[in-house]
């Protein structure tokens, strides 16, 4: 394999490891060869850190904007699009890994559509390494700061989901699934009662299936996403089919035996088919 530089843009698939890239892009960037994860590039870590030596200026270091403005090009090029609708995420060194997960401290930007707010959100996702909460994650974990950002194809997802290979709560051998209708974010914050399916992995029967109120679900804006009430005819209805929460099932799974380690997992349905966005042991 080509010998990657710290001062390029690394597409997914090509390898890098997680001092590099942080814990989330790294782990896709592996897994990207062999599972349906939307396409991407990654701004590796010695870019965060040539900003940092600059003083965090309200631009992207010497070098990078045009790198930047390539690479959403040829992500247009492989999508067919003439701009790209792209989600910006962070991804820390030590994120993701089996003893410190960062969930939920680093701001995400979805719904990004141009080079300019495309740059804006990159220097967004920066400056959040410098929020108070993260700071602090930093000093309890014992980790430096270093943050690579992920840039991805966003896709228009139906439903979203979270998936435990292991059940967090008991730890016994079901795979755990909450899923929501639209996209991710009211489901990974909070903010609404999903429905729960439990799967048996021995021979992935249903052996629980509990449907949420479901009241909110994200949804695309003209910028960035908004939080709407869900259509009152389908909150009393099941999310997922029976077929669809086991090949979830089975991709958390097949995860956990790729990795070595009961995995979480958020993933998605659009135009019915099935796609992984992260994928972190669990940390619980």
């Amino acid at each position: 394999m080509e010998r990657l530089k710290e001062d390029q843009i690394i597409w997914l698939g090509q390898g890098a490891d997680p001092s590099m890239l942080g814990g989330k892009a790294a782990q896709l960037n592996h897994l990207f060869p062999h599972y349906p994860i939307p396409p991407g590039f990654c701004l590796p870590v010695a870019a965060f850190e040539q900003w940092v030596a600059d003083d965090g200026p309200a631009h992207l270091p010497a070098g990078w904007e045009a790198q930047v403005a390539q690479a959403y090009q040829q992500l247009a090029v492989r999508t067919q699009t003439a701009q790209p609708t792209v989600v910006v995420r962070s991804s820390a060194v030590g994120e993701d890994s089996q003893t410190a997960s960062f969930a939920g401290l680093y701001e995400s930007y979805l719904n990004i559509v141009g080079v300019e707010l495309l740059y804006t959100s990159i220097l967004a996702c920066w400056g959040s390494a410098f929020g108070e909460p993260v700071y602090a994650y930093h000093q309890t974990a014992q980790n430096q700061l270093q943050l690579g950002v992920l840039v991805q194809l966003m896709l228009a997802a139906d439903i979203a989901m979270v998936a435990f290979s292991q059940n967090p709560i008991n730890h016994q051998a079901e795979v755990v699934i909450n899923a929501n209708w639209g996209l991710g974010q009211s489901l990974v914050d909070g903010s609404t009662t999903p429905d729960t399916y439990i799967v048996r992995p021995s021979d992935y029967a249903i052996i629980q299936i509990s449907i949420g109120s479901k009241a909110v679900m994200t949804i695309r804006a003209a910028t960035g996403v908004k939080q709407v009430p869900t259509p009152r005819p389908i909150r009393a209805k099941a999310v997922l089919t029976e077929a669809q929460m086991r090949e979830v099932a089975q991709l958390a799974l097949q995860l956990e035996g790729e990795t070595g380690w009961p995995v979480d997992i958020e993933a998605v349905y659009a135009q019915n088919k099935l796609y992984l966005l992260q994928c972190r042991p669990i940390t619980t």
